[in-house]
C-alpha cells in the first residue's frame, strides 16, 4: 500500500502561498513571493535531499504543475534528476496540455482515483505545493503523512496550509529538527482517531456522596 505524503513549507500563521519566489503565485495581491528564500541553510538543503531521496511519484495541482514543468525540464540539478522521471499525477480539467514526461492525469473523480493509487503497488505519492488539492485530501483523510518545514516569519493573509474542511484525525511527530536559521523541519504520521479528556474534576455523585458519608 503506498502512503500520500504532503511536503509543505509553511509560515507560522499557516501560510504556503508562493514560497518559492515572487512570480510564483501572486493570486490574491499576495506580495511576499520568495520567502523561504533567506532561511535556507545547510540543515534545510540536507532535508530536501533526505525527502528526494527515495523513490516517489508526485502528486500535483495543476497550477503548481505548470510551474514546474516550465522549470523542472531545464535544470541540471539532484532535484531535476528526481523529478523529471517521475510519474506525475495531476489534477487538472485540461488533461491534453500535459506535456511533462511521464505525466498522468487524475481524471474527474480525483479521490477516487487516489484510494485506487494507494491500493497499487508502487513509490509513495509525494504532494508539493498544491494547496487546492492538498486541502481535498485533508478534506477527505487520505494523508498519510506531513512533512512541515516551518519558517520563523508571519505572512498575515495569504493561502493556508489547513483550511476549516480536513477531516479531523490525530497524528504524532516521529522526527523532528531545527536549523540555524530557525527552521523547524517536523515529520508527522496519522494515528488513528482524536481522543478527547477534560481537566475539570467532576462533581461525584450523589452515590459517591453518600459511599464517602456512610465510610466515615
Amino acid at each position: 500500500m503506498r502512503k500520500i505524503i504532503a511536503a509543505t513549507f509553511v509560515s507560522l500563521d499557516g501560510v504556503m502561498q508562493a514560497p518559492g519566489g515572487p512570480e510564483e503565485d501572486p493570486v490574491g495581491g499576495f506580495k511576499f513571493g520568495g520567502w523561504t528564500f533567506h532561511y535556507f541553510d545547510e540543515v534545510g538543503g540536507a532535508a530536501m535531499e533526505e525527502l528526494f531521496s527515495k523513490p516517489f511519484a508526485l502528486l500535483l495541482g495543476r497550477r503548481t504543475y505548470d510551474i514546474f514543468a516550465a522549470y523542472w525540464p531545464y535544470q541540471n540539478d539532484p532535484i531535476a534528476d528526481a523529478f523529471n522521471p517521475a510519474v506525475k499525477y495531476v489534477a487538472t480539467h485540461r488533461p491534453d496540455s500535459l506535456t511533462w514526461q511521464n505525466t498522468q492525469s487524475l481524471g474527474p473523480d480525483i479521490v477516487a482515483r487516489l484510494k485506487e493509487l494507494k491500493q497499487e503497488d508502487g513509490p509513495d505519492l509525494l504532494i508539493q505545493g498544491s494547496g487546492n488539492l492538498i486541502q481535498t485530501l485533508l478534506a477527505n483523510g487520505l494523508v498519510d503523512e506531513i512533512r512541515l518545514m516551518i519558517f520563523p516569519l508571519l505572512l498575515g493573509k495569504g493561502k493556508r496550509l489547513f483550511g476549516d474542511n480536513a477531516m479531523p484525525a490525530a497524528f504524532k511527530l516521529v522526527k523532528s529538527q531545527t536549523s540555524a536559521s530557525g527552521i523547524i523541519i517536523a515529520t508527522y504520521e496519522r494515528a488513528g482517531e482524536i481522543r478527547v479528556g477534560s481537566f475539570v474534576t467532576q462533581a461525584p455523585s450523589d452515590a459517591e456522596l453518600e459511599r464517602r458519608k456512610n465510610w466515615k
